[in-house]
C-alpha cells in the first residue's frame, strides 16, 4: 500500500482547546474601598475557609460587606467591635489571597460525576448519516448512536464519504485536516484522499474527499459504480485513521458499503497502527450485500487471493460478496433486533447467507435501535399544530388530527379513525397486503394517509385510491420530513405490515407520539410491539403473525373496535406508549458493553 505517511502531527481539530485564563493578581486585597474589598474576600472564600476558621464563621458576612454590616449590627452588642472584627477578617483574607492566589487560579471547577464505565474510542464507518445524507434508517443510527455513546464516556469519530449532495451549509463549515495519496487495487494509480472535518455535539465527523468517486448527486447509483466507490472508501477510511494518528479501540462498520473494512483491517492494514483495533459490523438490512464478479472486486480492492474463498468473500463459485467478507472477518456481528438476529439464520430471511451466519452465530448479537428524542419529541416538535406530552396528550392530540385533515384535504372530523402509513413504497414493506385490503377498510369512518416514494406500481395504486375515496384517502408521493412528523401526531394508528423488518423506526416514532402501531410480528416489530389483550388491557399495539392480507385486515378491525367502542382502554394504551422508553439510551449501553467485551484491558 503506497500511502503517504503522516506529516509531523498537528493538533487535532477534534479537540477543542481553550486559551489559558489570564492570571489574576491579588491587587484587590490592597484596595481600600469597601466594595472592592468585599469582592476580593468573595473570590478567595474557598482559601479562607481552609486557612482561617474565623472567615468560616463570618462566611455570610464576607459574601457582601453591606449585608454583613446590616446583619451584624443587631447581633453584636458593640458596633465598633463588630467593625473591628470585620476589618481584621478582611486584612487576614487579603494576606491569604496574596500568598495563595496562584493556587486559587489553578484549582479547577468542581468536576462532574466521574463516568461509571471505562473510556473507549470508537470509529464509525458507514455510507450515510443524518443530517448530511440520509436515505433510510442507517442515516438515523449513524447520527443518534454516536451522540449517545459520547454521554457514556466514548470518544467517537464518524467517517463518511464527502458526497457532492451534502448540503452546502455543512460543506462550508468543514475544516481541512489533510490529504495524501493512496494506491487502490490493481489500478496502478494513486488516488487523492482528502480529509474534511466537522464537529457537532461532541462527535467528530471526518469526510473522505475524492471527487472522482463522490461527485454523484446521490450516494447510491448502481453496482457498477458503487463497487469501486466503496472499495475506495473502505480502504481510505482506514488509511485516514493512520494518517491522523487517531487509532480507535473499536472500528464499528455499517452495512455492505463498509463490508471490506474488517477484511482490510486483518490483511493489508494488519501491520499498521490501525491494525490493532477490534472490529464490529452491523447488519441494518441483509438484502443488500455488494455482490459482483470476483475479478472486478479483486481489481478494485487489491485484497489477497486467500480472502476470495467460500469461507469469506466467495459466493456461488463465481461471485464475491463484500458483506459476506466483512461478516467473516469482523470480531463481532450485530443486527438491529434480537428477533432479526434469529430470523437471518433461516432460509426465509437469510438472503442466501443463512449458513454463513449460523457458522458465525457465536459472535452475532441483536440490539434493537432507538429514536433520537431531540428529533422526535411531540412536546417540542416545531412541525406540529399543537405540542403535547404524556400529561396532556388526550387534550391536545386531537388538534393535530384536525390540522392534518385540513392540510391534506380530508374531511375534518375528529370522530374519524385516521390510519397513517409512512414508508418506502417497496415490496418489503408489505404494501401488496395494504393494496389488497384498502377497499375493505374504507367504510366511511376510516381515513388513510400514505407518505413515501418508491416502486411506480405502488405510487400509481395509492394515487388511484386518492381519487376513488376523495376526502378520505390521501396519497403524498414524496419524502417530506415535516409532514411525517405531523402524520405521527395526527393519526390514530400507524401501519407497518412488513414482509421483513430488521428493526423499524416508524413504529417507535408512532408510539412516542401516542399513535398506536399495527404491525406484523417480524424482526424489530415483534421486539418492540406487544399485542393488545382485550381481556387484561395489556399491550401497546395490534399485531398479526403470518404474511396474509386477511390477518392484516383483522388487526386493523380489532384496532377500530377498541377505538370506537372502548375509548377509555384506547387512551390507556396511548399513554402507555408515550411513557415507554424508546430512546437510544438503553441500546447505547448495550453497544458500550460490547465494546468493553472486545477490549478487556
Amino acid at each position: 500500500m503506497a500511502q503517504k505517511k503522516a506529516e509531523p502531527k498537528k493538533q487535532s481539530a477534534a479537540k477543542e482547546t481553550k486559551a489559558p485564563a489570564k492570571k489574576k493578581t491579588a491587587s484587590a486585597a490592597k484596595k481600600t474601598t469597601a466594595k472592592k474589598t468585599a469582592a476580593a474576600v468573595e473570590k478567595t472564600a474557598p482559601v479562607v475557609e481552609e486557612a482561617a476558621p474565623a472567615v468560616e464563621k463570618t462566611a455570610p458576612v464576607v459574601e457582601e460587606v453591606a449585608s454583613v454590616v446590616e446583619e451584624a449590627v443587631p447581633a453584636v452588642e458593640e458596633t465598633a467591635a463588630a467593625v473591628e472584627k470585620v476589618a481584621a477578617v478582611v486584612e487576614e483574607t487579603a494576606a491569604v489571597e496574596e500568598e495563595s492566589a496562584p493556587v486559587v487560579e489553578e484549582t479547577p471547577a468542581p468536576a462532574e460525576q466521574a463516568p461509571s464505565t471505562p473510556r473507549r474510542s470508537v470509529a464509525f464507518i458507514g455510507s450515510e448519516c443524518h443530517p448530511f445524507v440520509k436515505t433510510g434508517g442507517l442515516g438515523d443510527v449513524m447520527y443518534a448512536l454516536p451522540r449517545e455513546l459520547v454521554k457514556l464516556n466514548c470518544d467517537v469519530r464518524v467517517i463518511l464519504p464527502r458526497y457532492a449532495c451534502i448540503p452546502q451549509k455543512y460543506q462550508e463549515k468543514m475544516v481541512y485536516r489533510g490529504e495524501f495519496y493512496m494506491d487502490l487495487g490493481e489500478t496502478g494509480r494513486n488516488f487523492y484522499v482528502g480529509i474534511m472535518e466537522y464537529i457537532s455535539d461532541g462527535v467528530v465527523y471526518d469526510f473522505i474527499d475524492n471527487q472522482e468517486f463522490f461527485s454523484s448527486g446521490k450516494p447510491y447509483t448502481n453496482l457498477v459504480d458503487d463497487i469501486p466507490k466503496y472499495c475506495f472508501f473502505s480502504k481510505a477510511a482506514l488509511a485516514a485513521l493512520n494518517y491522523m494518528n487517531w487509532i480507535p479501540d473499536v472500528i464499528h462498520c455499517h452495512d455492505w458499503q463498509a463490508g471490506l473494512v474488517p477484511v482490510y483491517l486483518r490483511t493489508l492494514f494488519q501491520d499498521s497502527p490501525v491494525g490493532r483495533a477490534r472490529s464490529i459490523i452491523t447488519i441494518h438490512n441483509l438484502r443488500f450485500q455488494g455482490i459482483y464478479n470476483i475479478p472486478t472486486i479483486k481489481y478494485w480492492s487489491g485484497l489477497p487471493d486467500y480472502v476470495f474463498n467460500m469461507g469469506a468473500l466467495k459466493q456461488n463459485w463465481e461471485d464475491a460478496n463484500m458483506f459476506k467478507g466483512g461478516l467473516a472477518y469482523a470480531d463481532r456481528i450485530t443486527t438491529v433486533s434480537g428477533t432479526y438476529a434469529q430470523e437471518i439464520q433461516t432460509a426465509e430471511y437469510g438472503e442466501a447467507l443463512e449458513d454463513h451466519l449460523r457458522y458465525h452465530s457465536g459472535k452475532l448479537r441483536g440490539i434493537v435501535n432507538g429514536i433520537d428524542y431531540d428529533m422526535w419529541n411531540p412536546a417540542t416538535d416545531p412541525a406540529l399544530a399543537e405540542n403535547y406530552w404524556l400529561g396532556n396528550v388526550l387534550d391536545h392530540k386531537m388538534a393535530n388530527k384536525l390540522a392534518l385533515q385540513a392540510e391534506l384535504g380530508l374531511v375534518q372530523d375528529e370522530s374519524k379513525f385516521v390510519v397513517g402509513l409512512i414508508s418506502r413504497l417497496t415490496n418489503q414493506k408489505g404494501l401488496d397486503l395494504v393494496n389488497a385490503i384498502i377497499p375493505h377498510i374504507m367504510d366511511g369512518n376510516t381515513q388513510v394517509v400514505v407518505l413515501g416514494t418508491g416502486d411506480k406500481q405502488y405510487e400509481d395504486t395509492f394515487r388511484y385510491y386518492e381519487g376513488a375515496y376523495s376526502g378520505m384517502f390521501s396519497a403524498c408521493i414524496q419524502y417530506d420530513e415535516s409532514r411525517a412528523h405531523r402524520i405521527y401526531a395526527g393519526a390514530d394508528a400507524l401501519l407497518v405490515p412488513s414482509r421483513f423488518e430488521p428493526c423499524g423506526l416508524t413504529q417507535l416514532n408512532a408510539m412516542h407520539y401516542g399513535t398506536l402501531p399495527i404491525v406484523r410480528e417480524t424482526g424489530g416489530l415483534k421486539d418492540t410491539v406487544e399485542p393488545y389483550n382485550e381481556f387484561t388491557g395489556d399491550g401497546n399495539g395490534f399485531t398479526f403473525d403470518r404474511y396474509d392480507a386477511g390477518l392484516l385486515l383483522d388487526a386493523i378491525n380489532r384496532a377500530k373496535t377498541v377505538y370506537f367502542t372502548n375509548r377509555y382502554h384506547w387512551d390507556e394504551v396511548v399513554q402507555r406508549d408515550m411513557a415507554k422508553d424508546v430512546s437510544w439510551e438503553n441500546s447505547a449501553k448495550q453497544y458500550k458493553n460490547l465494546y468493553l467485551e472486545l477490549t478487556q484491558w
